[in-house]
């Protein structure tokens, strides 16, 4: 990468094509669940926004990185028991076939959290 993408098509167009249809099939599995997320670059990853950031993805050496934050690991956990996770994190090795039903279900979940009407803050 010679300069650092500022689109998803950008990141994306970055890698070879079996990689380019691995992170297009996730893009539209996240598209479809949050259909009125902004697409954006954030921290260098192509990320879905919805008054916060719904989740992120990425490719790395061995795995592409998907990111919905603590509560989208801690909620679905069960679910992700064969994943390599971490607090906010999760490992989709590029030797296995993405689990785009369960990013469907963790990003629905992400927006449904997004569209909760936020509690009022604490005077200080």
């Amino acid at each position: 990468m010679a300069d650092k993408p500022t689109t998803i098509d950008e990141y994306i167009a970055d890698y070879p094509k079996e990689m380019q249809k691995r992170l297009k099939q996730i893009r539209a599995v996240i598209r479809k669940a949050a259909p009125k997320a902004t697409e954006k670059i954030s921290w260098g990853m192509p990320t879905f926004w919805q008054g916060e950031n719904l989740i992120h993805f990425a490719v790395m050496k061995k795995h592409i990185g998907l990111y919905p934050g603590e509560e989208g690991v801690k909620t679905f956990a069960k679910e992700l028991k064969e994943y390599k996770t971490s607090k906010g994190a999760i490992q989709l090795p590029h030797s296995q076939d993405i689990p785009l039903d369960l990013i469907a279900k963790i990003t629905a979940f992400k927006v449904k959290i997004a569209e909760k009407p936020s509690k009022p803050k604490a005077a200080k």
